[in-house]
């Protein structure tokens, strides 16, 4: 049941949550109204009206008894003896007291003490029911601990309220507070839930709704200047929650009962901020049923007793807490937390002091900001329009100066490296390259571009007081000149691998220490160069190529192999008893290594070699070979018949040579003889239908000199055989044509005008052999005529020779072969072809033409000077015409021309008197030389 207490009015919505706070909210119907209504006896259905109490959610989830005025008095003034009367502010002294006399604060108990003792005060629960305490009697500090009776009350401070919420005096309400007492368990159980839930909302809501409720007034206190009745403020998102799920939860109580969670509201008097804690001593609902009236005569008022915060401030109105889910009823009595050292208002002691201290670090951080930012506009305002700082250019400071004094400093410093030696490291090679000798410059302006413009980023700029900033130099470049620098230095830096080898010096084997190669690569050291060259020093990368053979495989082929090779000689026994012996000092010649590609030396025995020291020596024992040839005596060819010869094989004989070598006690061995068949036998020589004679030619009017050489030459060519398809060659048949083979100094043409040299004469037998094979059908393969006309020879159908520069050729053409027969005289040299005849040969000489007039000359006199009265210069042809001898049709008719200069007109005088001017010959250009060596038109 509601209780009316004088000064305060109805309490209505009281309630404590976790942080200590509570809130007092007006009806919608004043004091006078409800009082009236309850006299009346007006019974009304609570939900009719809407009586906003009925949705009024509260922490405290059942009706609370309130004190007489005279004992909430008492009770407050117990708990600070500072505290005003309910209804008066702090500032207005109480009218019916004087100022009290501040007294020292008595300690309290901890908690746990205080809630056993006023149990043991109150003894049990269902005694207390009918053990009615005079509330004058109750002390102050176990005044929340009972009960009042309502008949203790003074009359007109206690009325009832009925089930719809009408005030109604007391003794004339039938209704006990067997609500109360069923109601009081679920209000203890959301006192619980309260301080939980408020726990966490308030820490958050504490300051804002504090500085909130300073700034407006109570809507409808008194003295606040307001009429209007106090209304219920809508409760906050939480407390909402755990109001409704605690009404939900509580049964309906009967008629005439004031619902469950409803108190009275206070009035009239300012709402002060301390919260009130409602006590009940009740038997729990378990033990008399959830709405069980009260026996007669016990009916008692539920005290509501305000809890003083340590502030007097306005409180912020409790936020809204959800409702909790309904649990069984405790039986412990609930005792207020009491509020924690140093909480102020519901907040943290250190709230204040952590706010103070980052407002303290924040103004603290944007004083910083505000001196770094001065600093920086100050910095970047000073070095604007020069290099950034920190910048070097080839270890040369440049930073912080404008770019002109920047470019100077460069151009005096920098720029006499350009013509100083710059090292250059390439693997294990040092060379030294001069930049302007390599087409490298300075570019001055695109090398301070690089360094670029001001930093904007602040930590940028602080970092290049202690940091450096490197950007090179922008090298100006000819090209070919650089790559021609480059390719120098690879010739000196590029080496192949040194692989290990074993050698000989005389007849004493030395290992070679194997060493690695390097290649340079042109295009990185063409780049380092252009990019480093003015920091003095530049390292161009180069590749290391290994070696395949080490030096342990160097060691085992000195011991085994080339150390016991040399140690004696080898020889090879031939018949008769010869012997060939291979010295060590041959050994040492023929013997060598190679690397076989596999990390081994591979032993090599120069098996030429070998056999040109040792078959000389065992030529005596052997029979060589003989081709078939010819006999042309008597006017009929005939065979000589071939010779098998006997021969050694050295390459055979020499297969013994690793395993001689490699032994120190047996090291000889017999020389392998074998067959050798001669290259032409006397059955091929009987097939080449050598038979008859096909062309024979013949020649005179030589001098003795030149018939010495003419008549040897004869000789040398004399059975020579051409085969079917074959090419003879002059030059190459006889051979060198020197004093050591027996030829002499004869008259030749040398550059236009005669001389004499070694072999002269020798042309006479070339154009008398060139003859005999055009008329024997031979095919031309090569020759030259003579710059002058001779008259001993046909025009246009002679040739000379010269050895290593002018030879004679021709081919066999026929399916016979054909034997070469030559032979001289002292006066004439004849050469005959023999063979089988197939064709008829004609030649056809034209007429002369484009004669020219010859030049004199004039020498001094002496061996070297041979005169000529001169010949005048022509134009002549021939017509060769072949005809097939079984049909008679012509086969062939060819045309040569041959243009012949003029004999020069050679005058020997003696050199005293002043020699005159030669005359140039009028097809050679004004002072050429003559040459030093036979022209193509001379010859011997």
């Amino acid at each position: 049941m509601s209780v009316f207490v004088r000064g305060f009015g109805r309490v209505e919505n009281v309630s404590v949550g976790g942080d200590g706070k509570g809130k007092h909210e007006r009806g919608s119907h004043s004091d006078e109204e409800a009082h009236d209504e309850a006299l009346r006896g007006d019974a009304r259905d609570p939900g009719a009206h809407g009586d906003s109490r009925d949705d009024i959610e509260t922490v405290d989830a059942e009706p609370e008894h309130v004190l007489p005025y005279e004992a909430v008095t008492e009770v407050m003034r117990a708990i600070d003896p500072n505290e005003p009367p309910p209804g008066q502010s702090p500032a207005q002294p109480s009218e019916s007291a004087a100022s009290p006399v501040p007294q020292p604060p008595v300690p309290e108990p901890p908690v746990q003490e205080r809630v056993e003792q006023e149990s043991a005060e109150q003894g049990p629960v269902a005694e207390g029911l009918s053990d009615e305490i005079p509330a004058d009697e109750i002390p102050a500090d176990q005044v929340s601990a009972h009960e009042i009776p309502a008949d203790k009350l003074p009359a007109d401070e206690v009325t009832a309220e009925n089930e719809h919420g009408d005030d109604i005096p007391a003794e004339d309400s039938s209704a006990t507070d067997a609500g109360a007492v069923a109601s009081h368990n679920v209000a203890t159980e959301n006192v619980a839930a309260e301080d939980v839930a408020a726990e966490d909302v308030a820490a958050e809501n504490v300051v804002a709704e504090s500085d909130r409720l300073e700034d407006e007034p109570v809507a409808g206190l008194p003295g606040e200047g307001s009429s209007t009745p106090l209304t219920p403020e809508e409760p906050d998102g939480d407390e909402a929650i755990a109001s409704e799920a605690d009404t939900q939860d509580q049964p309906t109580p009967p008629s005439g009962l004031p619902a469950a969670g409803h108190v009275s509201s206070v009035r009239p008097g300012p709402v002060e901020s301390a919260p009130t804690q409602a006590y009940s001593a009740v038997t729990p609902p378990g033990d008399r049923g959830p709405m069980a009236p009260e026996p007669e005569g016990e009916d008692s008022a539920t005290v509501a007793i305000p809890v003083v915060a340590a502030s007097s401030e306005q409180q912020p109105a409790p936020t809204e807490q959800p409702a909790p889910t309904e649990q069984p009823a405790p039986t412990e009595q609930f005792v207020p937390a009491e509020p924690a050292d140093g909480d102020v208002e519901g907040q943290p002691a250190g709230k204040e002091e952590e706010k103070f201290s980052r407002m303290k670090i924040a103004v603290l951080a944007g004083a910083a900001v505000a001196i770094l930012g001065v600093f920086y506009t100050a910095d970047m305002l000073s070095t604007s329009g020069s290099v950034p700082r920190g910048v070097t250019v080839a270890g040369i400071e440049v930073g912080g100066l404008s770019h002109e004094d920047a470019e100077a400093k460069l151009v005096s410093e920098l720029g006499p490296r350009v013509n100083e030696a710059v090292r250059v490291d390439a693997g294990d090679q040092q060379l030294e390259v001069v930049p302007s000798e390599a087409g490298l410059g300075v570019d001055w302006v695109t090398t301070l571009d690089r360094a670029g413009s001001q930093p904007i980023n602040p930590f940028t700029r602080v970092m290049s007081f202690f940091t450096g900033r490197e950007i090179g130099v922008e090298s100006t470049v000819d090209a070919a000149l650089l790559d021609a620098g480059v390719e120098s230095m690879r010739t000196q830096t590029d080496r192949a691998p040194s692989e290990g080898d074993v050698v000989f010096e005389g007849t004493t084997p030395v290992g070679v220490t194997p060493a690695p190669g390097q290649t340079m690569d042109v295009q990185a050291a063409r780049d380092e160069l252009e990019t480093n060259w003015a920091f003095g020093e530049v390292e161009v990368p180069v590749e290391t190529v290994d070696v395949t053979v080490h030096q342990d495989e160097v060691d085992r082929v000195l011991a085994e192999v080339a150390t016991p090779a040399v140690s004696a000689p080898v020889v090879f026994t031939g018949r008769d008893g010869a012997r060939a012996v291979l010295s060590p000092e041959n050994v040492a010649a023929v013997l060598n290594f190679e690397p076989d590609g596999e990390g081994q030396l591979a032993t090599r025995y120069d098996t030429p070699a070998a056999t040109a020291l040792l078959a000389p020596q065992l030529a005596s024992t052997e029979t060589p070979p003989k081709d078939a040839t010819f006999a042309l005596g008597g006017g009929v060819p005939t065979v000589v018949p071939a010779v098998v010869g006997e021969l050694v094989q050295w390459p055979k004989s020499l297969e013994q040579l690793p395993a001689l070598l490699a032994s120190v006690d047996s090291r000889s061995t017999d020389a392998v003889y074998e067959q050798a068949q001669p290259a032409l036998t006397t059955e091929g020589a009987q097939a080449l239908g050598i038979k008859e004679v096909v062309a024979e030619y013949t020649t005179g009017g030589f001098e003795y000199a030149s018939g010495v050489n003419i008549r040897l030459t004869a000789d040398i060519v004399n059975g020579a055989l051409v085969k079917p398809g074959e090419t003879f060659s002059l030059n190459e048949y006889t051979g060198p044509r020197g004093t050591a083979q027996g030829f002499v100094e004869s008259g030749i043409i040398d550059n236009g005008r005669p001389d004499r040299a070694v072999g002269g004469g020798i042309s006479q037998f070339a154009t008398t052999l060139y003859n005999a094979a055009y008329f024997g059908g031979m095919e031309d393969a090569g020759h030259t005529e003579h710059s002058y006309y001779i008259s001993r020879y046909p025009e246009a159908r002679e040739a000379t020779v010269f050895e290593g520069a002018i030879d004679l050729k021709f081919t066999n053409t026929g399916k016979t072969g054909v034997v070469i027969e030559s032979f001289g005289s002292s006066s004439d040299v004849t050469v005959r072809l023999w063979g089988t005849k197939t064709v008829d040969v004609e030649s056809i000489t034209g007429p002369r033409s484009n004669p020219t007039s010859p030049n004199t000359i004039t020498l001094p006199a002496g061996n070297a000077c041979v005169p000529s009265g001169g010949g005048p210069g022509f134009t002549a042809s021939d017509t060769r015409v072949i005809t097939d001898i079984a049909t008679g049709n012509e086969v062939s008719r060819d045309t040569r021309t041959v243009k012949y200069d003029p004999i020069p007109i050679v005058r020997c005088e003696s050199p005293e008197p002043e020699p005159e001017p030669e005359d140039e010959p009028a097809d050679r250009p004004a002072g050429a030389a003559p040459p030093a060596a036979p022209s193509a038109e001379d010859g011997e």
